[in-house]
C-alpha cells in the first residue's frame, strides 16, 4: 500500500448553470494546474501513478500539471451531478435554485439531505450508488504499486472524507464547499486503514501574489 493524493481539478466555468458548460477550465483554473504541476516538480513529490475521472476538467488539469504521467481515465472518478440533483429538488419539491453564493452553502446540504433520503426521483445515480463507486476505484487505485496522484473533484473528495471519518451527509456537504480548487488531500495506510493526514492544502497558492487564486467555485 501507498499514499493517495486526491487533487481537485481547476477552477471550471463558475458561471455555469447546467453540467454540460460547467466542465471546462477557465483561464485561471489553467494557472492554477500549471501553479500545481510547478510546485510537485520543485518540491521533488514522486508519483509514479497518474489517476483521472474522465470530464473535461479533470483531464485539462491534469494536462496542465505537467507530471510526465500517462493519465489513466477511471468514470468511477467523476463528479456527482449537482446541476441536475439541484433541478430535482426544485421540480419535484420546490426548492430554488440559489444565485447568489450565501444562499449556495445552505442550499448544498438540502440537495445531499434530499439524495441521501432517496427523494430525487431525477437523481442521475442514487447517494448509495456514489458512495460504493468512489469506494471501489479508490481501493483499485490503493491496490497498486507506487504513490498514485488522482485528479477528481469536491463532491467526490467530500465523499472519501466522510467514509474515512465518519461524516453525516450534512458535514459531508460543509466539507465540499470548503475545497479549493486544485487542493492537496492525502490519504496514508496507517494501521491496516487509510486515514486522512492532509486536507484542502493549496502550498502552491500560499504567496501574496498568488492568492486571488484560492477558489471555490
Amino acid at each position: 500500500m501507498s499514499h493517495i493524493t486526491l487533487i481537485r481539478h481547476g477552477q471550471a466555468n463558475s458561471q455555469a448553470k447546467d453540467e454540460a458548460s460547467y466542465d471546462r477550465l477557465s483561464p485561471l483554473g489553467h494557472q492554477q494546474a500549471a501553479w500545481l504541476g510547478e510546485h510537485l516538480q520543485a518540491t521533488h513529490q514522486r508519483h509514479l501513478r497518474l489517476y483521472t475521472g474522465t470530464l473535461r476538467r479533470h483531464r485539462e488539469t491534469a494536462l496542465g500539471m505537467a507530471t510526465g504521467l500517462e493519465p489513466v481515465e477511471d468514470a468511477r472518478l467523476n463528479e456527482l451531478e449537482y446541476f441536475t440533483l439541484a433541478a430535482a429538488l426544485r421540480d419535484e419539491h420546490g426548492v430554488p435554485i440559489p444565485t447568489e453564493q450565501a444562499h449556495f452553502t445552505k442550499h448544498l446540504p438540502r440537495v445531499f439531505a434530499a439524495w441521501q433520503d432517496g427523494i430525487l426521483k431525477g437523481a442521475p445515480e442514487s447517494f448509495e450508488s456514489f458512495e460504493t463507486r468512489v469506494q471501489a476505484a479508490l481501493t483499485d487505485i490503493a491496490a497498486g504499486e507506487g504513490p498514485a496522484l488522482v485528479v477528481t473533484s469536491g463532491g467526490l473528495i467530500s465523499m472519501t472524507m466522510r467514509q474515512h471519518l465518519g461524516l453525516s451527509v450534512e458535514a459531508m456537504a460543509n466539507v465540499a464547499l470548503a475545497i479549493m480548487n486544485t487542493s492537496i488531500h492525502r490519504l496514508h495506510p496507517i494501521g491496516g486503514t487509510w486515514s486522512p493526514v492532509m486536507f484542502n492544502a493549496v502550498p502552491h497558492l500560499e504567496s501574496p501574489d498568488r492568492h486571488h487564486a484560492q477558489t471555490h467555485v
